[in-house]
Parts: C-alpha cells; sequence; structure tokens
C-alpha cells in the first residue's frame, strides 16, 4: 500500500517558530514532529511514501528521511508550491499513486493506540473511502461527522459554530483510486479552498464511506498549536519514561510490523 504525508503548509498557528521551519520538523519532545505520522503508515503496513513539502522545506525533509531505505521502505518527494486545501494532496500525489488507493495523514496528526497498527492494515484493500472519527469536548475546531444509530454517516462539517455531534475527524484517511477524480472536479469552498470534507462527502453520497470511531484509550492530538504540541510532547515523554518504549520511532515500528506479519 501507499502512503502520503502531506507536511506542507505555513504553519501560522505556530508562528514565530515555523517562520524559519517546516511545522513538521519541529521537535516534539525527542523527534521531529514527521516522525510520528510516518510512523503510523509504517505501522499501517504502507511501503512506498510521498512526502509533500513547501518548495523552501523540501532539501531539510531529504537530509532527514533520505530515500527511506534505512527503514526498508520507498520514500519520494513532491513539492506544494502554494498551499489551497488538503484536497489538493491527491492531485499533487497523482503520478506517485499511479491509479492505486492510498492511506492519507497529516504531518502534524499524532495517533497512539493498543492494536492501531492492526486495525490500520485491515484497511489495505479499502473500497471507497475510509475515515475516522474521535470523540472530542469541543469539535467546533475539526471537521465533524454525525452518524445514525448504526454507526453510518449522515452529516459532515468543518469547523462547525453548532456541532451536530462530538465527533471530530482526524487526519488519517483510506481512499481508493477514485479519490484523484473526485479532488479534480471540487470547487473551492468559501474559505478559498479545496476541502477534504467535500471529498468525504462525495463517497458519502455515493454510499462508499465507512466511518471508524477510534477507541477510548486511543490519543489523537493534532499537533498544530503551541497547546497540542506541548501536550503531544508530555505524552510521549511519560510513556516513555514509565512503560521504556519509544513512541514515533520509525525503526522500532518497522520491527514490529515485521514481527507482527
Amino acid at each position: 500500500m501507499k502512503g502520503v504525508i502531506l507536511a506542507g503548509g505555513s504553519g501560522t498557528r505556530l508562528h514565530p517558530l515555523t517562520k524559519v521551519i517546516s511545522k513538521q520538523l519541529l521537535p516534539v519532545y525527542d523527534k521531529p514532529m514527521i516522525y510520528y505520522p510516518l510512523t503510523t503508515l509504517i505501522l499501517a503496513g504502507v511501503q512506498e511514501v510521498l512526502v509533500i513539502t513547501r518548495p523552501e522545506d523540501a532539501q531539510s525533509f531529504k537530509a532527514l528521511l533520505g530515500d527511506g531505505s534505512d527503514l526498508g521502505i520507498a520514500i519520494s518527494y513532491a513539492e506544494q508550491e502554494k498551499p489551497v486545501g488538503l484536497a489538493q494532496a491527491p492531485l499533487i500525489a497523482e503520478s506517485f499513486l499511479n491509479g492505486e488507493g492510498f492511506c492519507l495523514i497529516l504531518g502534524d496528526n499524532f495517533l497512539y493506540g493498543s492494536g492501531l497498527g492492526r486495525k490500520l492494515q485491515n484497511l489495505d484493500a479499502v473500497q471507497g473511502a475510509t475515515i475516522f472519527a474521535y470523540r472530542v469536548s469541543d469539535p467546533t475546531a475539526y471537521g465533524v461527522i454525525e452518524l445514525d444509530s448504526v454507526g453510518r454517516p449522515v452529516s459532515i462539517e468543518e469547523k462547525p459554530k453548532v456541532p451536530k455531534s462530538d465527533l471530530a475527524i482526524p487526519g488519517l484517511y483510506f481512499f481508493d483510486k477514485d479519490i484523484v477524480e473526485i479532488c479534480r472536479n471540487l470547487k473551492p469552498s468559501p474559505r478559498g479552498e479545496l476541502e477534504i470534507t467535500d471529498a468525504i462527502k462525495e463517497y458519502m453520497a455515493q454510499g462508499k464511506l465507512s466511518v471508524e470511531v477510534l477507541p477510548l484509550g486511543t490519543a489523537w492530538l493534532d499537533m498544530g498549536s503551541f497547546e497540542s504540541l506541548l501536550e503531544a510532547g508530555e505524552f510521549v515523554h511519560i510513556v516513555q519514561s514509565r512503560q521504556g518504549i519509544l513512541i514515533g520511532d520509525p525503526i522500532t515500528a518497522m520491527r514490529a510490523r515485521n514481527k507482527s506479519s
């Protein structure tokens, strides 16, 4: 399976830090931020990864990650000249995808939980789209999905003022090959962006959207603010120091994947 990490954008919520460095290269305790989404992809069974970056940051990511051979995967790069929304990622990645489905993860997303890797590996041959839902106390800052009594999606809203549920959509998505054409036909939102939620709505309209509610005990953080960046670092420090394990380490993740396969 292929994976794409969207590590572009200007990271304005983290200014002035991100005026001189990509958000995804900032340290989260003892590792650069991008290690955490990369580790999620490795645990999901991804073999080929495309990292999408700003042109001015591309060389730094290449110096950090190389071609992926040290990890047993293949890593390539593409540049996002001008960020116009998350749904731009499949369009930038079109030649890399070569007509295949893939897993898209945002470069500032932190996910950790028991059995998460096995759950993600089961989505390798997904038909349509699969997204995740995570209960939060304040859904107004996220894309929000509403489910009916049997868990089927009935509505999706981006940063609603009056949310219809407390289920936020983390930045981890599995799409089949149709996502490229769907994104190509999207119109910019009132924010002037190509919204990934609009692409997901199209899958929902076609009856091809599945939603997995992440279980209690799973940790998810959007590391795009100073508060969540600090919280993620504290979480990693506490778990690593008390349990003696490494979180967000690509080599450790590859060993775990090979052991379970």
